[in-house]
């Protein structure tokens, strides 16, 4: 029996949306660059978790170089274990750099983000296999960040395990957590689940205050299993600023966290958060951190949600903690319901102030402006099998627990300026579909 979902381009109001391509891997893991009229513009055929064009100002004005990952680590695990090697295409698909067999193990393990750095290295979310004492004796994958520069070498490394302690974990949090690891140390997501990884860059708090902790080279990250946001100070590899895993609230709260509106109010109970980045310079919002919060269930010990299932997008001010601006479905006339991603998926800012949000569990990618409006709705097409809908674990690990199903998700879409690649602009943005309706 086939079921029918919308997919491709459902709606677009050009004189609204905010122009370029967008770029994501598909569950086939076929990563694809399109139009806002849904058109397949250049597609490679690799997975990339997230693929991401390189600014040509960090790469030396070269055009269309995407990074992106080139081969499997051959670990049945999948998940965090699954990379062998990162690379660096060029627009005509050859390689300019790869990176793995260098790496501990043999295998880059590169999973959930990375960066270019403008000193020329990368910064690599990735996996090191390993005894971490505070949490027992079997080898789990321990998530870190790895600075690698150009010929292979790395030259400065940071692993969560090292600073457990500095996380804020309460006693129950701890118990929780071993419990966790002890039931399943080969977990293919990670005990932490880190999915992001970004250095914070030239901001406004550093120029106000260049002592704090806010130095552009210090670098933000998310665990999406422990609901905190992290600043690491990237000189002495300490804690210095975060958000969770604990927010206290009222009991009851928790089933109006996703319908509440009213900004600014103090950062309630994040739960699974994806990608948590500091808006860049010139963009709307500079210097306040974006983050897709999908209230999904997670936590040590789990975070209380409530009965209403919704995620949400929210900006926060980090200097005064509070919520500046959000977006629930709600604030497109919509139920709380109809927005939600329990986990993946992303939001990025965009120069005239919207907003491209992937609702990575259904495949669709969208862009609202600062009201709420959708001016832009498509659906990915592109399907594959996967355990527990991720494509990246294709064999199933639990019996009588795990099992193949077919998904549309996608990780993380990427809004590419036209002048990033050497396709330039569409010959007209009348040749985009313009389909006005209701969504």
């Amino acid at each position: 029996m086939a079921f029918v979902r919308p997919t491709g381009v459902t709606y677009f109001e050009p004189e609204l949306a905010y122009d370029s391509y967008v770029l994501f891997t598909g569950a086939d893991s076929i990563t694809r660059l399109i139009d806002l009229g849904g058109v397949v513009r250049k597609q490679w055929p690799y997975a990339g978790v997230p693929p991401r064009i390189i600014d040509p100002a960090l790469n030396n004005g070269r055009l269309g170089d995407i990074g992106i990952q080139l081969s499997g680590s051959g670990d049945s695990r999948g998940g965090i274990f699954a990379n062998g090697t990162v690379g660096q295409l060029d627009w005509s698909g050859d390689t300019v750099w790869e990176w793995g067999s260098e790496a501990p193990g043999g295998a880059a393990r590169q999973n959930h983000d990375w960066e270019s750095l403008p000193n020329g290295n990368r910064l690599l979310l990735v996996t090191v296999p390993r005894v971490v004492p505070a949490l027992g004796p079997a080898v789990v994958g321990d998530q870190g960040l790895f600075e690698v520069a150009p010929d292979g070498s790395i030259v400065w490394e940071w692993l969560a395990g090292d600073h457990l302690d500095e996380l804020g974990f309460s006693a129950a949090g701890w118990e929780a957590l071993r419990a966790t690891v002890t039931r399943d140390p080969d977990d293919p997501w990670g005990y932490l689940e880190l999915n992001s990884a970004k250095s914070l860059g030239p901001n406004r708090w550093h120029r106000e205050h260049p002592g704090g902790v806010f130095h552009p080279d210090n670098i933000l990250i998310s665990s999406r299993k422990a609901n905190i946001v992290a600043l690491i100070d990237k000189a002495t590899k300490s804690v210095v600023w975060q958000l969770g895993p604990y927010i206290s609230e009222t009991p009851g709260a928790q089933h109006q966290r996703i319908n509440a509106h009213k900004v600014p109010r103090p950062v309630d109970q994040i739960s699974g958060q994806h990608n948590p980045h500091l808006i860049a310079d010139g963009l709307p919002g500079a210097g306040n951190i974006l983050v897709f919060d999908n209230q999904g269930g997670a936590g040590y010990p789990p975070a209380p949600l409530g009965i209403y299932a919704g995620s949400r997008v929210l900006e926060i001010d980090p200097s005064t903690r509070q919520i500046v601006w959000q977006y629930t479905a709600e604030d497109s006339g919509l139920p709380s319901w109809t927005f939600f991603s329990s986990f993946v998926s992303n939001a990025q800012r965009l120069p005239n102030g919207n907003t491209l949000i992937t609702e990575g569990m259904t495949g669709r990618l969208f862009q609202v402006t600062s009201t709420g409006q959708v001016v832009w709705e498509y659906g990915s097409p592109y399907e594959g099998l996967g355990v527990g809908g991720e494509p990246e674990v294709r064999e199933p690990r639990v019996p009588g627990v795990d099992r193949l199903t077919r998904t549309p998700l996608v990780y993380r879409a990427q809004a590419v300026p036209f002048d990033w690649v050497p396709l330039g602009a569409p010959a007209s943005r009348a040749a985009a579909v313009d389909r006005r309706g209701a969504l």
